[in-house]
């Protein structure tokens, strides 16, 4: 029978594909992770990864992590689920998101209307949200670019344009909008690559065969608006930044592109348990007046 650390372990190095770094972040020494890896190997009959150069998790690879996944999910929710029927209260509800910027109003409203559930956030990127799900590590995930995989229940919360902004004294600034290919030579403050912000930033550019000049990268997205308005370049801001962004002088541009857009969604797992708090968390979200266009509006 198959012990729980080993598979653990094995699922972080089919997340990482990488054996050095897989046992920095397990805090192991990597021979006895590389030999807890070739033990399930030998256990399963079959390699799971490809070693020809660079680690690569396998078909079979992908077929077992898979299997993990949902089964320590499922014993992670029986102990939450028990947890919940012997003690007291909502529970508790994990919460992860790309950016939490949108999501201060609602967070709020929830906090002020169920002070006894306990809230859990967690920056995500965007790709491990679907693994984070299937593994119940989170209950429900918010994101800014789709999220292709099975076993997912999606809602749109909402839809809203992207922006040019630019320093005031930029010569584009007094457009009222402006084409993709204007921007070519134009210096980007962008997010890191993963970011859905600079997803579309290299999509929009790839659409057109084109690849945008990125002279700046920030972790720290809500101060993209303040670098702009520094000089360093101009960016692609979305619009419910824009309050949160008043205070910058900068000029916002409306895109002439139809796609110029991110679509905002809430993901959970098809047929996942649940907390009381999570379920609350969730209605929050659903029902929110997004239109309103104020993250911090009441309601």
């Amino acid at each position: 029978m198959m012990e729980l650390n080993p598979l653990r372990q094995f699922l972080v190095v089919a997340r990482l594909e990488h054996l050095s770094r897989a046992a920095d972040e397990l805090r192991v020494a990597q021979p006895s992770l590389s030999r807890t890896i070739a033990r399930l190997e030998t256990e399963l009959g079959t390699p799971l990864f490809d070693r020809g150069g660079r680690l690569r998790l396998n078909d079979a690879g992908r077929l077992f992590r898979d299997h993990v996944e949902r089964a320590l999910g499922e014993l992670q929710a029986g102990r939450r689920a028990v947890a919940e029927a012997t003690g007291e209260g909502l529970g508790t509800v994990r919460l992860a998101s790309e950016t939490f910027l949108t999501l201060t109003g609602p967070l709020a409203a929830y906090k002020r209307a169920h002070p006894s559930a306990e809230l859990e956030l967690h920056w995500s990127p965007a790709e491990d949200m679907a693994r984070r799900l299937r593994a119940q590590e989170v209950d429900l995930c918010v994101a800014s670019q789709p999220i292709h995989a099975d076993g997912l229940e999606v809602v749109r919360l909402f839809d809203e344009a992207v922006a040019v902004v630019t320093p005031l004294d930029h010569p584009l600034a007094g457009r009222t909008s402006v084409s993709i290919r204007e921007l070519a030579d134009q210096p980007f403050v962008t997010a890191r690559e993963g970011h859905w912000l600079r997803r579309l930033l290299d999509r929009l550019f790839a659409a057109r065969g084109l690849t945008p000049r990125t002279v700046c990268e920030s972790d720290e997205h809500s101060a993209i608006a303040d670098l702009i308005s520094a000089g360093l370049g101009i960016g692609l801001v979305p619009s419910f930044a824009r309050r949160k962004a008043a205070h910058a002088p900068v000029a916002w541009i409306a895109v002439d592109s139809p796609d110029c857009r991110r679509t905002v969604t809430l993901c959970w797992g098809s047929g996942s348990h649940l907390s009381p708090a999570a379920r609350l968390m969730r209605t929050t979200l659903t029902h929110w007046d997004w239109s309103a266009g104020d993250p911090g509006a009441e309601h």
